[in-house]
């Protein structure tokens, strides 16, 4: 090998090195700009009210790539002719008006001088739908659901069937649900009680307790939407291991989480089993006072108002006048009879859901048991997501959901 001095290196290779430099700058760019591209556009179904009032909801998720910083209400082009965009995020223009098919699928693609819109076939499709980072076929107005953006090859998987996945996992370790992308959370987590679950010790120190609500709490808190909500049925108190305020106290840690507060719903189970502590009998000594009712807290990430998901809602009017009550009076459900030590009953998530959610919205329950969050999602038609740290609970649920077979018209795994 032959002595170069430093100045031949300057010389020789400062041309060529700057000329690999400039190509893999280049390829950068391009690859930017392709990716710029793409993420400035996205798939969307196209519901009954569009199609006849001639406009398109811009997804709330796709906002900051299709609007920006922009300033609404702004007039626009959709197509080449006038449009307006109003402070609802939603493209009117006269041209939208019944061109394209109700469900049909569309693209909304940002160009230099407005929107591009254009039917499509989602068979054909690499760009994101609403919601997640895949291709799909999903009808979110019939029972053909899909749970393409759950990760179906994770040795987690437990259960799928076309509208419901379970997952055998730990909801503070999982790394099966994408973030953002769920609408509503619907569970009951453990209480702290000393219920003998299969695989949780329910009797933990309380301050330990409170460590554990908190990491939970900020897993789910990534995993939903920033329209996402969460129902949490906790007891309003508890006396097992001395006296605590349970609802208050997981009502302050979520809210130091990041989630805000929305209400209380007052669950009235009708069949608290007949009190033997009354402390001090007939004597003001020490006195136990027990109000037999749990809670249901509801609460939201970022902001109240629903913006994505269908728009379409299955709650009719006595339902709604009912429910928007606060205080909800059903009985709670048998655990003999599940065969799960702290089973609540169907009715409950099914109010939330139709509540609280959209039909087509994805359900979560961090905290499956019996699976009963996820025979609600079938029932009314929203994709349903279990995690179980239990195998047992696991199989359980699967129990559970086959014997509601026909609900799904379709065969389970």
């Amino acid at each position: 090998m032959s002595f170069r001095s430093k100045a031949y290196w300057k010389q020789a290779r400062k041309p060529m090195f700057f000329r690999h430099r400039m190509n893999d700058i280049k390829l950068i760019k391009m690859v930017q700009k392709f990716a710029c591209e793409k993420c400035r556009m996205v798939n969307k179904k196209l519901g009954k009210m569009e199609v006849s009032k001639g406009f398109i909801q811009i997804p709330a998720k796709s906002r900051d790539e299709l609007i920006g910083d922009l300033l609404m209400p702004f007039k626009t082009f959709v197509n080449g002719e006038p449009a307006r965009l109003d402070n609802y995020g939603r493209l009117w223009s006269p041209l939208l008006k019944d061109k394209f098919p109700e469900g049909g699928w569309i693209r909304i693609a940002k160009t230099k001088d407005g929107y591009q819109v254009e039917l499509i076939d989602m068979r054909e499709s690499t760009i994101p739908t609403v919601g997640q980072n895949i291709n799909t076929e999903t009808d979110i107005t019939s029972r053909a659901f899909s749970l393409d953006q759950i990760k179906t090859m994770d040795d987690k998987l437990f259960l799928k069937a076309k509208s419901i996945g379970i997952y055998n996992d730990d909801i503070l370790e999982t790394n099966v649900i994408e973030k953002n992308s769920i609408d509503l959370i619907v569970t009951s987590p453990p209480y702290n009680v000393d219920i003998k679950y299969g695989n949780y010790d329910d009797k933990i120190p309380y301050d330990e307790y409170l460590v554990f609500t908190r990491k939970w709490l900020t897993e789910c808190y990534d995993f939903v939407k920033d329209d996402g909500r969460l129902c949490l049925n906790i007891p309003l108190d508890k006396f097992k291991g001395g006296h605590q305020s349970v609802y208050a106290d997981i009502t302050t840690i979520a809210k130091q989480v990041g989630w805000k507060y929305h209400s209380t719903i007052i669950w009235n189970e009708q069949n608290i089993s007949r009190r033997t502590a009354w402390g001090s009998w007939l004597s003001a000594s020490a006195p136990f006072v027990i109000a037999p009712v749990e809670v249901i807290v509801v609460l939201y990430k970022k902001r109240w108002k629903k913006t994505s998901g269908s728009r379409k809602s299955d709650i009719d009017r006595e339902d709604f006048m009912a429910w928007t009550n606060g205080v909800w009076n059903f009985s709670g459900e048998s655990r003999n009879k599940i065969g799960h030590p702290a089973p609540f009953p169907v009715e409950l998530p099914r109010r939330c859901i139709k509540l609280f959610s959209f039909v087509g919205d994805t359900v979560l329950d961090p905290f499956l048991g019996s699976g009963t969050t996820l025979i609600a999602c079938v029932e009314t038609n929203r994709i349903g997501i279990g995690v179980e740290i239990s195998k047992e609970y696991c199989e359980l649920a699967k129990k559970r959901l086959e014997k509601h077979g026909e609900l799904f018209q379709q065969k389970l795994m």
